[in-house]
């Protein structure tokens, strides 16, 4: 039933037909997304001021303007079909109430399934920085992520310690993730609370690793047990160790790295043993640490050491990822705004999704232009995109568009 004041469109001249966000509708379309709603069993079950397909781009614009409100982000929304006139006098803005439950409707499942459904690595052969001879370079690696001080969001996620006895300011969300080191696309990722450790919940993303990849990690990650788990993934692994591991040469090789063979630490006759490839270097003038680096590429002449030893510096460029989108996108030092914890998974999963989109269209004008994706700047990309979603021609009056 609509509030007092407001007007429901007639039937076939829906909200739903015309609204869209710019260039983040052509990786999410209105078709696809009324596909997830419907397999996620969210579909409205009568006609609402505030359908699904609408709240999905409205939970996508939320993650796009960060520091707005709802009233302003849903206005911006339908600013473009004010101007083109299609909506003037049918529609008034709701109010934050009303967003908020049309959120809480949604959930956070059509999100993550959406982002199950179209995320994956987007370099293609042509794509500057994205390889290592004819491997796709991936990384591992977590974030956190401040959210509301609610006591349903701390027990869902929990609060860290500061020092001592201390709590944290905020509950915090843990994100891991497999993110594609020449587009800084993050493909695949697991959402949790702070007290669940990275190791604990990196095996979720092993089923994403695949042949032809290079996967870089750093030493938090090192084990037996996860080495194991993601090798069998067919992909390759290059992973730092901690320093107090040791190795037992087994072969030198000539290029100065060295075969050797690990187990777990519970296999104390050592019946179940890997083989693994191991490099050791320093950083001349920078320190005296010494970096040891594990791989399962055991074939020197494949993959130099030298060449393995500089392409390690590539596992940051996940660091740079989680920058974007937390300095960035979402707004250095900005809490996430959901006081629910379905509201915060639906949030996160759509802060991921919208990055996404933005690191494929960087993808596309690095192409037209020639450049490493890398040298594209995120920030004047989220500005241009931000622009598009009040420009009349970013919006749609037929659902095939």
């Amino acid at each position: 039933m609509a509030r007092p004041g407001q007007r429901k469109p007639a039937v076939g001249d829906r909200l739903s037909d015309c609204i869209s966000i710019g260039v983040l509708t052509r990786t999410f379309s209105p078709e696809l997304i009324d596909r997830v709603i419907d397999e996620s069993g969210k579909r409205e079950q009568r006609v609402r001021l505030l359908p699904a397909r609408v709240t999905v781009y409205f939970v996508l614009a939320l993650c796009l303007f960060a520091h707005e409100s709802y009233v302003e982000v849903i206005t911006l929304l339908v600013k473009g079909l004010t101007w083109a006139r299609r909506w003037s006098g049918q529609w008034s803005e709701p109010s934050d109430t009303a967003l908020v439950n049309a959120r809480r409707r949604l959930g956070p499942e059509p999100f993550e399934a959406l982002f199950r459904e179209v995320v994956k690595p987007i370099a293609i052969k042509k794509t500057k920085g994205a390889w290592y001879r004819d491997r796709r370079l991936v990384a591992i690696d977590g974030t956190i992520l401040d959210i509301p001080d609610t006591l349903d969001n701390e027990a869902r996620f929990g609060r860290p310690s500061s020092s001592g006895e201390d709590k944290a300011a905020f509950p915090q969300a843990r994100v891991v993730g497999l993110v594609e080191c020449g587009t800084h696309a993050l493909f695949d990722a697991v959402i949790s609370g702070c007290s669940d450790s990275e190791t604990k919940l990196t095996p979720a993303l092993f089923d994403s690793l695949e042949p032809e990849m290079l996967c870089l990690a750093d030493r938090g990650f090192w084990s037996y047990e996860l080495w194991k788990q993601a090798s069998a993934s067919g992909a390759d692994l290059l992973w730092r160790t901690k320093s107090n591991i040791v190795f037992p040469v087994v072969a030198q090789l000539d290029d100065g790295s060295y075969l050797s063979e690990i187990s777990a630490s519970r296999d104390c006759k050592k019946t179940e043993k890997i083989t693994v490839r191991v490099i050791e270097y320093r950083l001349d003038g920078r320190s005296d640490e010494t970096y040891r680096i594990v791989t399962t590429i055991l074939d020197p002449t494949v993959a130099p050491a030298i060449e393995l030893a500089g392409l390690y510096a590539e596992r940051w460029e996940i660091e740079s990822a989680f920058g974007e989108l937390k300095t960035y996108q979402r707004g250095k030092g900005v809490v996430l705004r959901s006081k629910s914890p379905d509201g915060v998974l639906q949030e996160i999963w759509g802060h991921l999704l919208v990055h996404y989109a933005l690191r494929l269209v960087m993808r596309d004008a690095a192409h037209e232009a020639d450049l490493d994706p890398d040298r594209m700047s995120f920030l004047n990309a989220l500005r241009i995109v931000r622009r598009q979603v009040t420009e009349p021609v970013a919006f749609s009056p037929r659902k095939s568009q």
